[in-house]
């Protein structure tokens, strides 16, 4: 099966350059579309001189990362999307044999590799169900144990959901879940699509025999305050659609603890600081749209 692969970029131009190149090692080398987030680092002009091989698409503004990986799709030819962030890198063969996992599976939906930083530490980029209970036994219990397990495991499992910093789906099965949701700027988009994708009947399967590298936090560091947020509208978001509303309300007083502890660190000083207390006002009555 023919593989697109789909990068959203944002201010990101080094490390873009380093997957680009990781990219090309892929045999055969797959598809490569960039959708731009309205870069200023002059991402574009690196892909027109360097990797004149991969194919651009330069949005007019930032819309969030489901948004832009749909305008990918639109744009891709392949039978299988792999979704993949900016600070990855790919070694040789991974793509292939993601794309195996899948052949090899006529009823799975998606597949996911093991994550691990540049440093060899793994990631956790697979989970269960998401709610109050299985995030915090998720934080607390299961991602120590599965960064110490993953190094030695070789077992291929059915997963309830999968991170977008390398995710290979069926272009059939992310159509019939409709998509990315683009209401979710960012975080809690993969795992929204990989519930609505098994809700179809697809299967998620984690593969930690392939392995690729992820920086994680690249491009969201800079705006550390601001990404929080993000985490906290799209975590509202999510709950809304998947959870029993009294989950709602409990996340909505736990954010309110959140926010008298950032006043406490003087997080809402300064202009910046008051526009981003007023959109945690906004969250608190149960606003979750984008200014």
């Amino acid at each position: 099966m023919t593989v697109s692969v789909i990068l959203v970029n944002f201010n990101d131009r080094d490390r873009l350059s380093a997957c680009l190149r990781s990219l090309r090692g892929q045999e055969p080398v797959p598809e490569i579309i960039v959708v731009d987030n309205a870069s200023d680092d002059g991402s574009l002009d690196l892909l027109a001189a360097e990797f004149p091989e991969v194919r651009r698409l330069a949005l007019a503004e930032n819309g969030g990362f489901g948004k832009a990986n749909n305008a990918g799709v639109l744009a891709a030819t392949g039978e299988l999307l792999l979704f993949l962030n900016t600070d990855t890198v790919v070694p040789p063969g991974a793509v292939n044999a993601l794309a195996g996992r899948l052949s090899s599976a006529p009823d799975a939906a998606a597949a996911g590799p093991a994550l691990a930083r540049p440093s060899g530490r793994f990631q956790v980029s697979f989970g269960r169900s998401v709610g109050l209970f299985g995030q915090s036994l998720q934080k607390f219990l299961l991602n120590p144990l599965h960064e110490r397990t993953l190094p030695r495991s070789r077992k291929v499992r059915s997963v309830g959901w999968l991170s977008a910093a390398c995710l290979l789906c069926r272009r059939s099965a992310f159509e019939a879940a409709g998509g990315f949701d683009e209401e979710f700027f960012l975080y809690f988009e993969d795992i929204d699509l990989c519930v609505r994708m098994r809700n179809a009947g697809g299967r998620l399967l984690f593969d930690p025999s392939v392995k690729v590298v992820h920086e994680g936090g690249a491009t969201t560091a800079p705006r550390a305050e601001a990404s929080r947020f993000e985490y906290r509208r799209s975590q509202l978001l999510f709950y809304r659609k998947h959870r029993p509303s009294r989950s709602a309300g409990i996340l909505l007083a736990l954010l309110q603890a959140e926010i008298r502890r950032l006043e406490r660190r003087g997080a809402f000083g300064g202009i910046d600081g008051a526009a981003l207390k007023a959109r945690y006002e906004r969250l608190l009555k149960g606003d979750t749209s984008r200014p």
